[in-house]
């Protein structure tokens, strides 16, 4: 339970931070990636380097993650039935053939029907929830941020000691 609670303090401490909405919608996007994705896939790897390397906020990635890794385990059937489709594709055979004769390509193991099907979907889910996630982070920041640091419970943990130990800590680390 103080495990759960200090996530979500972490969650509402970065939606209300300096760290820009795109930053924090930036780790969103690139965390629901890894979360969709078959988490051994060689793009994963390149998703895990643009984290570090881009400015973005990896807890919103680890979070994102975190629960796009449910729903990819219930969306499996409909990422095999997507990448059966695209893998049957006359149009793209051509590709497929090319990508699976190519060794470097083919570590990216496109020709499996779920890895294709989840990728695919992931790279056009960024589309809406790119602009959704950093509209959410402003409309956070506009409308619920006050209200919640006015809520009885928040009032009463900042009041205690743990939370003064907590703050002296944050601000010796930076």
């Amino acid at each position: 339970m103080f495990l759960l609670m200090r996530y979500i303090a972490k969650l509402l401490k970065a939606l209300a931070s300096e760290t820009s909405p795109g930053q924090i919608a930036g780790g969103i996007i690139l965390g629901m990636i890894i979360g969709l994705t078959p988490l051994s896939s060689l793009h994963n790897l390149l998703i895990v380097v643009l984290i570090l390397v881009l400015k973005v906020n990896i807890g919103m990635a680890i979070l994102s993650f975190t629960i796009f890794s449910g729903i990819a385990y219930l969306a499996d059937p409909l990422f095999h039935s997507f990448g059966v489709w695209l893998l049957e594709l006359e149009s793209m055979q051509e590709t497929w053939t090319a990508m699976y004769n190519n060794e470097w390509i083919a570590l990216t193991e496109f020709y499996n029907t779920v890895v294709i099907g989840s990728f695919v979907t992931a790279i056009l889910l960024c589309f809406p929830v790119f602009p959704l996630a950093r509209y959410g982070v402003l409309q956070y920041r506009e409308h619920i941020h006050a209200k919640i640091q006015k809520w009885k419970i928040v009032q009463a943990f900042k009041g205690t000691k743990f939370y003064s130990i907590y703050q002296t800590v944050n601000r010796v680390r930076g």
